[in-house]
């Protein structure tokens, strides 16, 4: 590891690639992966504003989960990029907090917005005929607050405690962002209290909302098993899969990161599996949604015929 003489109130983000050519090769790698996660979330948001044919609760709800995705990736890698091609490894503790809120934020409100769309299939398959009742725009719109508000709040409580807390201790963040367990290993003083809370943020921000999806796809899976229609079971299986792929892809490395006991945990395989949630799952969700879902690829269709008429 480098060494880093600390003489400011700044913080070092050691970052995720080593300065060598090794580092370089992957930083290649990752770029374009970055790009693909940026023109894919933006491309979806657009689209559904744009379609009109998708202006249901259940792409409603999609655009807002490309809308996360989308500043999910700008708040970590654009300052680890930074780090990396020019050596800016410093950030403010203004600045580590602003990082750290806009994280928090996004991922406990992606965290609901993927448990609302769990609902919506629920609702959408189980009680059809109650659909326009149970998941119309007013639910979705408070949906989607409701997601927003609380994972401010979440996000507030917790950068408030590491804005306040004294770092007596090298500040070296063994990370490529500000990571709340990351930067209370810096702290001075017993800040057991503060990593049980966020301990409980965990659980009822993941393992909670996990456990609701898997019970509605597990009651969505056996409408679908009793349904005679086979069309209309395959296109069932076809949104049920897509959704617990994304599903799985989100929480999975998030439960393995802060729902690991601390002695099990180091930062290194905690870098990389940092990865797969700010980096690679948003590239991979626009993508998941787009190529199996016939309803997208129709609306971009459409879009691009019209902004092609309106170029002739």
């Amino acid at each position: 590891m480098e060494n880093y003489t600390q003489t400011s109130t700044n913080f070092i983000l050691l970052g995720l690639f080593p300065p060598s050519r090794v580092g370089l090769v992957l930083f290649i790698l990752i770029l374009p992966i970055f790009l693909m996660a940026l023109a894919g979330n933006l491309v979806m948001v657009l689209l559904i504003l744009l379609d009109a044919h998708l202006h249901t609760p259940m792409y409603i709800l999609l655009s807002q989960l490309s809308l996360m995705d989308l500043m999910y990736i700008c708040t970590t890698v654009p300052k680890m990029a930074s780090g990396f091609l020019f050596g800016n490894k410093s950030i403010s503790l203004i600045g580590c907090g602003f990082q750290s809120f806009f994280f928090l934020t996004l991922g406990g409100a992606e965290a609901l917005i993927l448990m609302s769309m769990a609902y919506d299939r629920y609702v959408a398959i189980c009680f059809p005929l109650h659909y326009p009742v149970h998941m119309n725009r007013r639910v979705c719109v408070l949906m989607i607050l409701g997601s927003w508000t609380i994972g401010a709040i979440n996000a507030c409580a917790h950068t408030v405690y590491i804005l306040r807390i004294n770092y007596c201790r090298s500040r070296t963040i063994n990370h490529f962002f500000c990571d709340v367990p990351a930067m209370l290993s810096l702290a001075c003083g017993d800040t057991r209290v503060h990593e049980y809370t966020v301990f409980l943020s965990t659980v009822v921000f993941l393992l909670f909302p996990f456990i609701i999806i898997m019970f509605s796809y597990g009651k969505v899976l056996l409408a679908v098993y009793r349904m005679h229609s086979q069309e209309g079971r395959k296109k069932a299986y076809s949104t049920c899969s897509t959704h617990l792929t994304v599903v799985t892809f989100y929480y999975a490395p998030f439960v393995y990161t802060y729902l690991r006991p601390k002695s099990f945990r180091s930062p290194a395989e905690d870098k990389v599996v940092a990865v797969f949630y700010t980096i690679l799952t948003p590239m991979l969700n626009p993508m998941i949604y787009s190529l199996r879902n016939k309803e997208v690829t129709g609306a971009l269709g459409r879009v691009s015929g019209k902004l092609c008429s309106l170029k002739l």
